[in-house]
């Protein structure tokens, strides 16, 4: 370490011990001022301010932007140090004592920390502000949920044998989170690809679904053109989704599995090295993937999908994903998206308990129809539903219905469900008995949970409270859920929950963070043709 940067180090080791005016003071006294000043402001910004204030830097550049990216960067560098340690002493760790189930959430925690390096590797000298918060937010995500694999299974004993150093790891993760958001105008500065010039495409797409992608998603006429066909009767080049998975190529060009009609019992996994594939059924209800693991039988809930996407870039249409588990196997995903913009497309999503799983990155649903009971959806991407159906099913005997259950950890995560111009009703085996069944919009997974339902419609299956508890007052102060221009017999506000962190939106300013240009994307976009929403909503 130079001479210039052990003097910038005891000045900023006085923040939190000395009043302000000093630690000015000391600024004055460095060869750099600006350079500490600009590092104090920014560490005063972050959950754990000692460990960001051990940053090392060097010397200012040009402009404040590029002396503020610097110190981004210097954070960024650091926690992705911390994360490959991490890595390695987890994958190291002797699991021998480790019953069965035990193993399977270790595994999962594997694949959980790799990710997390790769979401880190992503953002590291990235200038898109939005990406980068998706993909940091997702690397803390990781973390949380490799603990609840064992929590799954009651097993939160064994977390105990995990290094010591997870604890520094998370806040090294939470504090480059907040850098890379308090920096927000310098990185717009500094991009060469402004967010604001994105647009929603009039067709209705987010502007990263390229012209080809929309042009195989919208195509109604004829069999899509493939570059492998899966069928049953050996009328493909594949009988099973897995083999055309495993045969596909990845890379920057869209490679499309055709998948035929027909009942596909299996288990697919489109892993982190498989980029930019998209399946085309011939329909939902005609293509269909099943399958039934679940908590009860022994899978974690990570691991109890039936599909399950990693690759970035994923798309499909007229699928229907299923798991058969049934209720009461309690938690049993039927897909499990960790895609980064995932786009699905005229696809359905039946389960009971967790049927989909939106875990992390920029996903997109648009004329979908989901089926299930407790949790249905749940997880911690940036999820967006336009035009979609929300079909509530009978739960067991003592269960309620709960549509949402939003995962964010962090006050700074750029997460959230959002539901747009969408239907929630019963399905046909609740009808009959809906009276006697609660069901509610959401409840709050993690301690800043974010939901929001706008100008969607809402029918009378909706009990007055709109929202329901985790366990006691869990995150009720701490939480945002929200309800905007909602309509039909559910959609009343008089009877909804008070606390502090339920909204009933009426400001444009407000609601219009949650647009799919502001919420899924980062800039501002026009209104889709034939969705009923104006600029911002």
């Amino acid at each position: 370490m130079d001479k210039m940067s052990i003097i910038v180090q005891i000045a900023l080791l006085g923040i939190g011990l000395v009043h302000c005016a000093t630690t000015i003071s000391l600024c004055t006294q460095t060869p750099y001022p600006q350079l500490c000043a600009t590092k104090i402001s920014l560490c005063t910004r972050t959950p754990n301010p000692q460990l960001c204030n051990a940053i090392v830097v060097t010397k200012p550049l040009a402009t404040i932007y590029e002396t503020q990216f610097q110190l981004r960067e210097s954070a960024l560098q650091n926690t992705l140090n911390k994360a490959e340690q991490v890595r390695g002493l987890v994958a190291a760790m002797d699991v021998s004592s480790f019953d069965e189930r035990a193993k399977l959430a270790w595994t999962d925690c594997l694949e959980l920390y790799e990710d997390a390096v790769n979401q880190l590797n992503r953002s590291l000298g990235s200038t898109d502000q939005h990406s980068s918060q998706t993909w940091l937010s997702a690397a803390i995500t990781n973390q949380q949920t490799c603990q609840n694999g064992f929590i799954d299974f009651h097993l939160s004993s064994h977390l105990n044998s995990f290094p010591d150093i997870l604890s520094d790891f998370s806040k090294l993760l939470s504090n480059s989170l907040a850098i890379n958001k308090a920096i927000s105008p310098s990185m717009a500065t500094m991009s060469s690809k402004k967010t604001q010039n994105r647009r929603l495409l009039s067709d209705g797409f987010p502007e990263w679904v390229s012209a080809t992608d929309r042009r195989l998603l919208q195509s109604s006429v004829g069999p899509p053109t493939a570059n492998v066909v899966v069928a049953q009767d050996g009328s493909g080049n594949y009988k099973t989704i897995s083999e055309a998975v495993a045969a596909s190529r990845s890379g920057s060009k869209r490679f499309v599995i055709h998948v035929k009609a027909g009942v596909y019992k299996e288990n697919v996994q489109i892993k982190g090295s498989m980029n930019n594939l998209m399946l085309v059924g011939d329909g939902i209800g005609a293509t269909i993937v099943t399958g039934s693991k679940n908590v009860h039988d022994g899978s974690t809930t990570f691991g109890s999908a039936t599909f399950s996407i990693s690759g970035y870039g994923f798309i499909a249409r007229g699928m229907t994903f299923v798991n058969s588990a049934g209720p009461q196997k309690y938690q049993a995903v039927a897909l499990r998206s960790s895609s980064d913009h995932s786009v699905f497309y005229s696809c359905s999503f039946v389960g009971y308990q967790d049927t989909l799983y939106v875990d992390t990155q920029r996903q997109f649903y648009r004329d979908c129809d989901i089926y299930g009971t407790i949790d249905i959806v749940f997880g911690n991407a940036v999820a967006m539903f336009q035009n979609c159906n929300f079909y509530v099913r009978k739960p067991l005997g003592n269960q309620q219905n709960v549509i949402t259950a939003q995962g964010r950890t962090d006050p700074n995560q750029n997460t959230g469900i959002i539901v747009h111009n969408s239907r929630v009703t019963a399905a046909s085996d609740l009808r009959p008995v809906q009276g006697s069944v609660k069901t509610y919009l959401g409840r709050p997974w993690q301690k800043y949970a974010r939901t929001v339902f706008m100008k969607s419609s809402l029918d009378n299956l909706i009990a007055p409270a709109g929202w329901s508890q985790w366990i006691g007052n869990f995150a009720l102060s701490t939480l945002y859920f929200g309800e905007y221009m909602n309509t039909g017999p559910g959609a009343g506000t008089g009877g909804r929950v008070k606390w502090p962190g339920y909204h009933v939106i009426t400001s444009a300013t407000e609601v219009g963070k949650f647009s799919v240009g502001n919420f899924l994307a980062g800039g501002s976009w026009i209104p889709a043709t034939g969705v009923p929403f104006t600029s911002g909503v």
